[in-house]
């Protein structure tokens, strides 16, 4: 019987035929000319932390696991070659101990970068776009198994489409990410009440590295998350951090979570008992131990992209929404901040963003929600995160980013067989597998 393939979430699942680890570049040349010569499909999966059915496939499945570590640094120590199968935290470790960092990260680091990347993952700041941003070049196997160097110099346009691409023009081998030097972040958190913060949030972007802000609904507060570079040496980690951190975010929240499953009349007062823990504090530690932070409670999400000038009305009329209809949720609502960039399929294409990312519980019905709120999103420009659930197809993604048809003539000849395509990607892009043949790319290697 095939492997049982499932997401973090449990919301996606398949059996593939195929399951393969392959230990080199030429392993997956051979194993794509294989799966061509055979006219069968291939996906690849990662830490499986997307939300939606990129993954899935009932044919070939490949985990890059085996494609893990560092691979290089370059000798001004300005960029890093990594293998694609690397997760954000064991890089952070591996890229700390050269005295390095990557310049932001997301918050959370379970994920392998070729799929973090892939998908559009990012973290917070007004100086700071997606993670995808950081490449400076990157290794692909194409859908006729050919291998490719691309980066701004060679071949840039598709470099730029192929920076988020779903894993779609191909499987990424080794990635080269721009590095700093290694530094440490003083962390603090603060309470507000939602009507002042979004008065404020533009101050605090200004004056932070990095801010963004849980809000808890029915209660009219939020959690600030403010960081900066410090001097000030790395601080041990202190009992209290641990209850905070791990204990009060996790275990107790799965309490309180299991209550709201069973109880969903119990969701207003939940979250107004989690608003009114929330307590000052601050820590000084390394980038790549402060921006991750402990996710053991699983949950789902939708996360949606906003012009960054439209978001304090969309969340006013979120509040709006839900305080008419009584929604039962206890999750935190996660706003971020993220810089334009000119990634075609990047959600921050053009525009200096907002995120808002809202969640569910996981076994507790989230459908209701999640259109109330993609309903308010979508009527203020937004484009969804690549990795959580939305309700789009290619006829409103295409009208969402201006280089979409750009994009998809790029991938065609990247993969003229659909070789990448499954059936979720299908609906995404609005083609399906041998739709179209067109010759394959001629570019360097």
């Amino acid at each position: 019987m095939s492997t049982l393939w499932r997401n973090w979430s449990g919301s996606e699942e398949c059996r593939p035929v195929n399951f393969e680890q392959p230990e080199d570049t030429a392993a997956v040349q051979a194993m794509v000319r294989h799966c061509r010569s055979n006219g069968a499909s291939l996906r690849v999966t990662g830490a499986a932390h997307s939300f939606t059915a990129l993954v899935p496939t009932d044919q070939t499945l490949v985990s890059l696991e085996k494609l893990s570590g560092l691979d290089h640094i370059s000798e001004d120590r300005k960029t890093a070659l990594v293998w694609a199968g690397t997760n954000l935290r064991a890089l952070g470790k591996l890229l700390h101990a050269e005295g390095l960092a990557q310049e932001n990260l997301g918050d959370i680091d379970a994920q392998a970068i070729a799929g973090a990347l892939s998908t559009g993952t990012h973290g917070t700041g007004a100086g700071f776009g997606t993670l995808s941003t950081q490449l400076e070049g990157l290794e692909i196997v194409d859908g006729t198994g050919q291998v490719h160097w691309l980066d701004h110099h060679n071949n840039s346009n598709v470099f730029s489409a192929a920076r988020i691409a779903l894993g779609s023009f191909g499987l990424i081998t080794r990635m080269k990410l721009r590095t700093n030097p290694a530094y440490r972040l003083e962390f603090a958190t603060a309470k507000e009440s939602l009507k002042d913060v979004l008065i404020n949030y533009t101050d605090y972007l200004a004056r932070h590295r990095n801010y963004e802000f849980y809000w808890f609904p029915y209660s009219g507060m939020v959690q600030n998350k403010f960081s900066d570079k410090t001097d000030k040496p790395a601080q041990k980690h202190k009992a209290t951090e641990y209850l905070t951190d791990v204990v009060l975010e996790n275990y107790v929240f799965k309490l309180f979570s299991e209550v709201a499953r069973i109880f969903p009349s119990t969701c207003e007062k939940i979250s107004q008992i989690s608003a009114k823990a929330v307590s000052t504090s601050r820590k000084v530690n390394w980038s790549h131990q402060v921006y991750a932070t402990a996710r053991l409670v699983r949950f789902q999400e939708m996360e949606y992209n906003l012009p960054r000038e439209a978001f304090a009305d969309v969340v006013r009329l979120m509040e709006e929404r839900m305080s008419r209809e009584r929604f039962r949720v206890h999750f935190p609502i996660e706003c971020r901040f993220v810089a334009a960039d000119d990634i075609p399929l990047s959600p921050a294409y053009g525009r200096e963003s907002a995120y808002i990312a809202v969640h569910m519980y996981k076994g507790m019905p989230h459908q209701e929600f999640f259109q109330a709120m993609e309903e308010i999103f979508l009527a203020h420009e937004g484009r969804p995160h690549w990795g959580k659930i939305h309700s789009l197809d290619a006829r409103e993604l295409s009208k969402r980013y201006p280089l979409w048809n750009e994009f998809q003539t790029l991938r065609e000849r990247m993969d003229p067989d659909g070789m990448f395509l499954n059936p979720y990607l299908e609906k995404l892009f609005g083609v399906r597998k041998g739709a179209t043949q067109r010759p394959g790319l001629r570019v360097q290697v």
